[in-house]
């Protein structure tokens, strides 16, 4: 499906395109506070999944430390009630509620302090969707609905999934914007992981196939920020939200001069 256009920015600001990653997807906020400490802007975002919510409350104004402190306030279990429907295990009307107190119930794209798209997986047409206009919630909720593990959200006639499914790095709505795009990726494999349960090897096999729609995307980013630390961490470790801060945080401190020379 096509997706709309970046608006060029005034003034030199960075494009971020932020991927899914489960927990890892924590390490975004630490990323994002560090570009707010060097006075780097941010432009526009694009997000999915983890990163698509990341992307979302940042985009709404909300500091990204006080994103992590309201996650780390989160009991996760409350978010995980199982309504073992035709289309998925749990349901999200918690993780709506939650969304809907801190973002407002009725918030619009437009409303939002930057622009951001979000992107989606419609399950029938096996396409990407892609969301900048109108309500925010419905395709933030799409944009994170884990295919099996949640109910497929049903908004516009669609039966929509996680995004990261066909593109979890959604770099397509930045490209004619004319920012550098910067490509922020939360899934590095770990080479040397040990699959000793069935769980394990469910999470080995999603993450190989979501990482698959990704290498042609980071060849099209102006530069790829991916903490290679984020490999030792697996996608359901939300009680390590502080540490995957911190990686975010240190790993893009550490790309400061990179990032700099593509706003000179």
């Amino acid at each position: 499906m096509p997706y709309p256009a970046a608006a060029a920015s005034p003034t030199p600001a960075l494009a971020l395109a932020l991927s899914g990653g489960g927990a890892r997807g924590i390490a975004h906020l630490g990323v994002l506070a560090a570009l707010d400490e060097l006075g780097l802007p941010v432009g526009r975002l694009a997000g999915v999944s983890s990163g698509g919510i990341a992307g979302a409350f940042y985009a709404a104004g909300f500091p990204p430390r006080e994103i992590l402190r309201l996650l780390l306030g989160t009991n996760v279990a409350r978010l995980t009630r199982p309504v073992f429907s035709r289309l998925g295990l749990l349901g999200l009307d918690a993780v709506e509620a939650l969304m809907a107190s801190h973002l407002g119930p009725h918030v619009q794209f437009e409303e939002l302090r930057l622009p951001l798209t979000l992107v989606a997986t419609d399950l029938m047409a096996g396409e990407s969707v892609y969301f900048s206009a109108g309500p925010l919630l419905p395709a933030l909720l799409a944009s994170s609905a884990v295919p099996i593990v949640y109910r497929a959200v049903e908004y516009q006639g669609r039966q929509l999934v996680d995004g990261g499914l066909l593109n979890n790095l959604p770099v397509e709505p930045l490209l004619s914007g004319g920012a550098p795009v910067v490509g922020v990726h939360c899934n590095p494999l770990n080479r040397a992981a040990h699959i000793p349960t069935l769980r394990r090897l469910v999470e080995r096999t999603l993450q190989l196939a979501i990482n698959a729609n990704t290498s042609a995307r980071k060849a099209q980013c102006a530069l790829l920020l991916e903490p290679p630390e984020l490999r030792h961490y697996r996608p359901l470790d939300y009680r390590k939200g502080a540490e995957l801060f911190e990686v975010g945080h240190r790993y893009t401190l550490g790309r400061a001069a990179e990032l700099r020379a593509l706003l000179a």
